[in-house]
């Protein structure tokens, strides 16, 4: 069992140990925010008081709780791939990689080690077999449903997978910790913030992670999507499609980010009008309802964790997936996901590549 010391994986453990599982606590240290150069207070799933929470769980309940450390593995993947990304000009999905390439992995790896049949987290998502496949589907819980987040999840993880609270309401879980005598942990707050960056400021991130990043990109041009120059702005790692504040430049009518080029270090700004999309091209897919799409076929598509999805057409061409919406969308930002759903089941995703 995954568990981070917050109220969702705790009360995951408890309810599998209610119902007869022998259950193992893991606690993962993906990172030390030492490392990220924030001046907030150290709080969330990798600070001292988050493992000591999941710790006090265990031994409340008598089984064993171990923690592992895979800050390398998480900075080689996770933390890399964010930066990568937005040198590239793209918008990164952190928590995406982090699900698939390095959570479910080392649980599965210590499951085995353990002989433990199952992993489990606290996501608010189900998983259920159908004609053979492994399919995520949404939680009950609209407002907390964490499926967007999983399409990466291979078939062979999904299948030793359990997810405890996908059934029950955000409220439900708040209400069973206290029954329980848990009372701290029923009130303890929700956090939406990227683990690595406590204080939501990826700008500053970077500037610690990549030294002189200011000083090489200072200077670059905003442009129309006709050419013209329209000022200078701080350097394209500092932007992301769809921004409209912060932008410092006086044009009279809003404007958005359309486009940046981190080739030349341009940045391309034009009217929510320019902003919209009518297809899109996803790269990486990993599909999990079909093991492939044979015919052009209609799902629901989401572009962002909160969006709630636009219809479209979506058909396999190779290795990509082409998306087309039958309402135009704003916002599509290249390095996010887009996830395709079939009804409340996740028919795969994958990244948006333009």
């Amino acid at each position: 069992m995954a568990m981070s010391g917050g109220i969702d994986s705790s009360v995951s453990a408890m309810i599998l140990h209610e119902q007869g599982y022998e259950v193992v606590g893991m606690t993962m240290k993906t990172w030390d925010y030492a490392s990220s150069g924030s001046s907030k207070k150290e709080t969330g799933c990798c600070s001292l008081d988050s493992i000591n929470d999941a710790r006090s769980i265990a031994v409340e309940k008598g089984f064993p709780h171990y923690i592992i450390d895979i800050r390398e593995e998480f900075g080689n993947h996770v933390i890399k791939d964010f930066v990568d990304e937005y040198l590239a000009g793209r918008t990164p999905n952190p928590c995406v990689r982090c699900n698939t390439h390095i959570k479910w992995e080392a649980l599965l790896k210590r499951a085995d080690m353990l002989d433990c049949e199952f992993i489990a987290t606290g996501h608010y998502a189900n998983v259920r077999e159908v004609d053979g496949r492994f399919v995520v589907s949404k939680g009950k819980d609209e407002w907390k449903d964490q499926s967007y987040v999983l399409w990466g999840v291979s078939q062979e993880c999904l299948s030793r997978t359990i997810f405890p609270v996908g059934k029950y309401h955000k409220s439900e879980i708040r209400q069973m910790a206290e029954d329980m005598g848990f009372h701290e942990l029923a009130k303890k707050p929700e956090s939406y913030e990227i683990c690595f960056i406590p204080d939501n400021d990826y700008r500053s991130f970077l500037k610690n992670r990549v030294e002189g990043i200011e000083e090489k990109l200072a200077d670059g041009l905003f442009v129309n999507t006709e050419g013209k120059v329209l000022g200078k702005h701080r350097g394209y790692p500092f932007y992301t499609i769809g921004q409209r504040k912060g932008l410092e430049v006086a044009l009279g009518d809003p404007a958005y980010v359309v486009e940046i080029k981190p080739d030349t270090n341009t940045v391309v700004l034009g009217s929510y009008d320019e902003l919209k999309k009518q297809e899109m091209w996803v790269k990486n897919v990993n599909l999990i309802k079909y093991t492939s799409l044979d015919n052009a076929t209609e799902a629901l598509t989401r572009i962002r964790y909160k969006d709630k999805g636009t219809n479209s057409t979506i058909e396999q061409i190779g290795d990509r997936v082409k998306v087309t919406f039958h309402n135009s969308v704003t916002a599509v930002a290249p390095g996010q996901s887009a996830v395709f759903y079939d009804g409340d089941d996740v028919i795969g995703g994958g990244f948006i590549e333009r």
